[in-house]
């Protein structure tokens, strides 16, 4: 599966109410319970919906070998996002869409996540925040695996900078930005 443009981040039900009606065949579902995953994504399914969620922000869900069994099995997510290697590489296993997603506190941080990004070998990184181009190119540079801009991005400019910079993709929750 190939990741590209804006992509729908959906924080909340009345976005995903919205989201699910839309034109937008995927969106990345961020925060929920554990006891309403499953209803939203057959949901979503119904409308012929491709589901990502952030494993590490469902409440109620230990990201474990089991619990990844039970995001792929029961609930049927078609792919994740997480900051654990290890989670990622559970994805991978499955052979889902794994997405490592990286924070860009300082040059340390950037280093040490290329690292360990190099061993999970994920199918898509998400840069965060999306809204430095020097990143986005040397995380692209370093790991040779597509990049994802998100998080702080609340312009078009800001869209257009990120793909010219590298991204293949944009994760936002902005509604405006979909």
């Amino acid at each position: 599966m190939q990741l590209k443009g804006v992509l729908p981040a959906i924080r909340n039900m009345k976005d995903f109410e919205e989201i699910v009606k839309s034109e937008h065949n995927l969106f990345i579902l961020l925060e929920t319970r554990i006891a309403q995953l499953n209803q939203m994504v057959r949901y979503a399914k119904k409308y012929g919906k491709t589901v990502f969620v952030h494993a590490d922000l469902i409440n109620g869900l230990k990201v474990d070998q089991y619990g990844m069994e039970y995001l792929i099995r029961q609930v049927k997510v078609d792919g994740i996002i997480s900051t654990r290697n290890n989670v990622v590489s559970l994805a991978k296993k499955h052979k889902i869409v794994a997405i490592q997603r990286l924070f860009a506190l300082d040059s340390l941080a950037v280093q040490n996540n290329i690292k360990m990004i190099k061993q999970s070998k994920p199918d898509y990184i998400e840069v965060l925040p999306g809204i430095i181009p020097e990143v986005i190119e040397e995380v692209s540079r370093e790991t040779e695996t597509p990049v994802i801009a998100g998080g702080l991005i609340k312009t078009k400019k800001q869209i257009q900078e990120a793909f010219d910079s590298g991204a293949v993709a944009i994760t936002t929750s902005s509604k405006v930005l979909w």
